[in-house]
């Protein structure tokens, strides 16, 4: 495995772990495509995201300004440098929440995008979107993306140091409306199962990858609770979120639509080996932190 980071400090920690460093600005073509061809990799792995510690829903927007930077300037790097390496196969993280709150509850990568999403996620779709766009024209690389659902597990935001999980044990994370939206979460495990058979055999492509069991946010939240020993989320109504919140909070919420996951496991004979976030959350959150493990990695 060869990995690509921004300072020599975090090089030499990868390489005390066996891992092949290579130091590059993901802004700079020029660094990443020179990384790019010293490594030679078989497949380009794009997992980059920039999301901070706690995730302000009142502030989503500003919050998710840097990884919607990354999306769009980044990856035609990384896809460049791919090219340039002779890679055989792309891979890329997108995120699977991004549909049209219209039509079935559950829904397959078919489904329409939101582009008429409230503005503070309209450009987390619309950067998404650019870059799923961007891989998938990339024939000669193989594309695949992968649609990741709401991750949860060791260094998340729902593990039991994470920001939404702290939020729920404080009742700050109020069921709105009629709690209709609906999630579709993954184990962080899984989400590694998965890129791993992604990185060769199967179809080119985009892919929902979650757990076989969407939820509305009145059933997992209080679920959620329950395994952190909170009382149960408090009850807003909608107008009182929108105008606390914004619209957007108030889309995942109650008109938020779930994933499908049957193309991802067909094409690559894949099973979640955490079928439901029900029991998911119940083992994630009875296994402490290893030690010396990093208190997030802030993915969401």
């Amino acid at each position: 495995v060869a990995a690509l980071t921004r300072t020599e400090d975090r090089a030499a920690m990868l390489r005390r772990r066996g891992v092949e460093a290579h130091v590059a600005d993901v802004f700079d073509r020029g660094s990443v495509v020179a990384a790019c061809r010293a490594a030679g990799p078989d497949v380009v792995v794009d997992q980059l995201t920039a999301l901070p510690k706690a995730l302000d829903i009142r502030r989503y927007r500003e919050a998710l300004a840097p990884t919607n930077r990354l999306r769009l300037e980044a990856t035609p790097n990384l896809i460049a440098g791919g090219l340039a390496a002779g890679a055989r196969r792309i891979l890329v993280q997108s995120i699977s929440f991004i549909t049209a709150p219209q039509g079935p509850w559950v829904h397959d990568e078919d489904a329409p995008v939101f582009t008429s999403a409230p503005a503070a996620f309209r450009d987390v779709v619309e950067a998404a979107v650019q870059m799923e766009r961007m891989t998938l024209a990339e024939t000669a690389l193989d594309p695949v993306v992968l649609r990741y659902g709401f991750l949860y597990g060791p260094g998340t935001y729902y593990a039991r140091d994470g920001a939404t999980a702290q939020a729920v044990a404080a009742r700050a994370f109020p069921i709105v409306g009629r709690g209709t939206g609906t999630s579709s979460f993954l184990h962080v495990d899984d989400a590694v199962d998965a890129t791993v058979l992604a990185l060769s055999g199967g179809a080119s492509g985009l892919y929902n990858v979650c757990d076989d069991d969407p939820a509305p946010m009145r059933d997992w939240l209080p679920h959620l609770a329950t395994l952190l020993d909170a009382r149960p989320p408090r009850r807003v109504p909608a107008l009182l979120a929108r105008l606390a919140a914004g619209p957007h909070a108030v889309h995942f919420a109650t008109s938020l639509r779930g994933n499908a996951n049957s193309r991802f496991k067909e094409t690559f004979a894949w099973q979640p080996a955490h079928r439901s976030w029900r029991d998911g959350l119940r083992s994630a959150l009875a296994t402490p932190p290893a030690e010396g493990s990093p208190a997030s990695v802030h993915i969401t």
